[in-house]
């Protein structure tokens, strides 16, 4: 739980309405680091009106511990922790058990929790003909969905959201469980058997073991791509209240089952707008096709009447380097390196590329840097994804995010279902006409 809440409001804000010359005082919260905000909760009562915030950009919904992002300055902590010490001393199941935790375990709580993630890695043996329902050419994110909210149709003793212990266990199931559905979605997608998760792996190995291996001969998992793969879902894990974090609030609000907000979260990060920015990349670097067209291109994303945009650079919170960027920027050196692509005809124009807009005074002044998606775009063709199957690798990551999320606002006592509002611009009140009278 968050602190802006418990902490009496320091001072106030007066609102004065010209049309009647009434004010009113409106308490303004402090939390513990960023923006303080007005808390608007009596304005309707006192005012009859409401806030008008479309995309709620300006708007707090909840107060929240778990993640803290600063656009301006480049920040990204989880709990308090920054981003690249996570990612660069750390390991994905130990950033899950900070997000859902509070705290970063000590050793005995670390092999507790990952032995419990580990032997919830198995899915109910009857889920495999429930994939067999789908086509084969269906987008793997649209069987997430399904497959992912068909979880409450398997495991009953884990959707009582009132109980504590069954909120913890529907948590670890869902960390443990999304990679082997990905996984499975992905082996449909290709035509290849399911691969059974196996306990003598780590997160990152078990998820890549799953996905690439197949029964016919022996597959060793790269050290390096693991890394890269733990390092990948460390950099997605959470990102404060973004679209699908909040679709999940807000499903979790009505108090539905913990699957179903995570069925949810993962229909919303499937708009390109969201989740889709790393396959753009890809498709952005295919259009592209060759390098000397880059300078076309740059000059079509300096042109404003042109509809072309450079994905991959900037970010819509980040006013400054993403700082996921620089950390994905190493790992991709790292991914290339030990798979010794060289001549690669789409990461010869992505490296062009950044080493343009790096450079480029245009792209410098408008900070328009290569960001998480540019660089985890390449590293995913790179170890064999496609990109359909980008944005299941960014659920996997999320799940979390959303877990910890869902888990923080259930836990909050003062909770409540959640209710925008609106400025209604249709039809005033008209006399209904019988049909036979209508022109």
């Amino acid at each position: 739980m968050g602190t802006a809440t418990k902490t009496k409001p320091q001072n106030t804000v007066t609102l004065t309405d010209n049309a009647t010359g009434k004010t009113i005082e409106l308490p303004v919260l402090d939390g513990t680091l960023g923006p303080r905000v007005i808390d608007v909760r009596k304005l309707y009562a006192e005012t009859g009106m409401f806030t008008y915030d479309p995309g709620f950009t300006s708007t707090a919904s909840c107060d929240s511990a778990v993640t803290f992002i600063d656009g301006d300055k480049g920040l990204l902590m989880h709990r308090g922790y920054m981003i690249k010490d996570l990612a660069e001393k750390s390991d994905f199941l130990e950033v899950c058990y900070l997000l859902l935790h509070g705290d970063l375990p000590n050793k005995k709580q670390k092999k507790e929790f990952v032995n419990t993630i580990t032997i919830h890695t198995m899915v109910h043996e009857q889920m495999l003909s429930f994939f067999r329902g789908f086509r084969r050419d269906s987008h793997p994110m649209a069987v997430m969905v399904a497959t992912v909210g068909a979880l409450a149709a398997f495991y009953h003793d884990s959707l009582d959201i009132e109980d504590p212990k069954q909120r913890e266990i529907a948590a670890h199931r869902m960390i443990a469980k999304v990679p082997t559905i990905a996984a499975m979605a992905y082996k449909y997608h290709v035509g290849q058997p399911f691969v059974y998760p196996r306990n003598d792996l780590s997160f990152s190995e078990n998820f890549l073991h799953m996905t690439f291996s197949v029964p016919a001969e022996e597959y060793k998992v790269s050290p390096v791509l693991a890394k890269a793969m733990d390092r990948i879902f460390i950099l997605h894990a959470d990102h404060e209240q973004n679209a699908s974090t909040s679709t999940v609030r807000l499903a979790g609000s009505s108090q539905a089952n913990p699957f179903a907000c995570i069925a949810a979260g993962i229909a919303s990060l499937w708009g390109p707008a969201h989740g889709g920015a790393n396959e753009a990349v890809l498709k952005m670097l295919a259009e592209i096709g060759d390098k000397k067209n880059i300078p076309e291109f740059i000059k079509r994303a300096k042109n404003k009447d042109d509809g072309f945009r450079l994905m991959g650079f900037g970010h819509r919170v980040y006013k400054n380097y993403d700082p996921r960027a620089e950390i994905m920027r190493k790992t991709c050196k790292e991914v290339l390196g030990e798979l010794g692509i060289k001549d690669d005809p789409l990461l010869d124009i992505a490296m062009e590329l950044e080493k343009i807009a790096l450079q480029d005074p245009y792209f410098i002044e408008k900070k328009l840097y290569p960001n998480v998606d540019f660089y985890s775009g390449i590293i995913l063709k790179a170890i064999g994804f496609p990109t359909s199957m980008f944005t299941v690798l960014f659920a996997v990551a999320r799940t979390v995010g959303w877990v910890s999320q869902w888990k923080e606002m259930i836990e909050e006592p003062t909770h409540k279902i959640g209710r925008p509002r609106q400025l209604y611009v249709g039809q005033t009140e008209r006399p209904f006409i019988p049909i036979e009278k209508r022109k």
